[in-house]
């Protein structure tokens, strides 16, 4: 679960990103926060993955509140939260396993479970057929798919997903949200933070918009989550 409780955020030079933020997102939840350049979509996400603290008010990310952290447990909390970006942010000099297995590798894995699910990672995202190429060899959305693998290898209960779609061609930026949507079944979180509209319209997800560091509104929460959805489903068809 993350809640935001009258959270604002004042930055040094005065600058006032986000003012008074109220938000609860359930576990299973797949939520949009939209909002134009500037509107403090940044600052939130900047919030939840613990690179900054909140100015005042209470942030709870999976029971955990980032703001009492100490730097020796950041990066634990962090392993909870599966980040990708627009950029990618790829190892250009690892081959496309390496680059998602090294997320395991940092935090100790052993070799056998490392095998198994960077296999299954690059299943889910249909680049099996890649593993030994290197970024400089793939297309923008590919590159956006291993990121994609890289996110979810350590089974992190959320993921964030920074314009995710930013980089890559129209046709790729429903791929990309078809394989959130694909992630967000298996019961993790996921929040996009993106400025395309026309995607928040087409997959019909809860919208949190910002404008000038306030939300200017929250259509809600679904009423369940997609993976109880799915599991309930199941159960029917059985």
């Amino acid at each position: 679960m993350i809640l935001f409780k009258n959270v604002s955020k004042v930055y040094k030079n005065g600058t006032k990103a986000l003012e008074n933020i109220n938000i609860k997102i359930e576990d299973g939840e797949f939520v949009f926060i939209t909002g134009r350049s500037g509107a403090g979509k940044s600052t939130m996400m900047h919030l939840l993955t613990c690179e900054d603290t909140p100015t005042e008010g209470r942030l709870e990310v999976n029971g955990v509140e980032p703001k009492k952290l100490s730097r020796r447990q950041i990066p634990k909390y962090r392993r909870g939260i599966g980040v990708v970006f627009q950029d990618f942010r790829l190892i250009p000099t690892m081959t496309v396993y390496d680059n998602v297995a090294f997320a395991m590798r940092v935090v100790g894995r052993g070799g056998r479970i490392i095998r198994e699910r960077v296999t299954s990672a690059l299943e889910l995202v249909g680049l099996s057929h890649k593993a030994r190429a290197y970024p400089e060899h793939l297309s923008g959305g590919e590159q956006q798919r291993v990121a994609l693998a890289r996110a979810i290898i350590n089974s992190p209960k959320l993921i964030i997903a920074d314009e995710p779609t930013g980089n890559v061609d129209p046709q790729m930026s429903i791929d990309i949200m078809k394989l959130l949507n694909t992630i967000n079944k298996e019961g993790i979180s996921v929040v996009v933070v993106t400025h395309e509209q026309a995607l928040v319209d087409a997959f019909r997800k809860r919208e949190i918009r910002i404008e000038n560091g306030k939300i200017l509104y929250d259509t809600g929460r679904p009423a369940k989550p997609a993976a109880k959805i799915a599991k309930e489903e199941s159960v029917s068809n059985d």
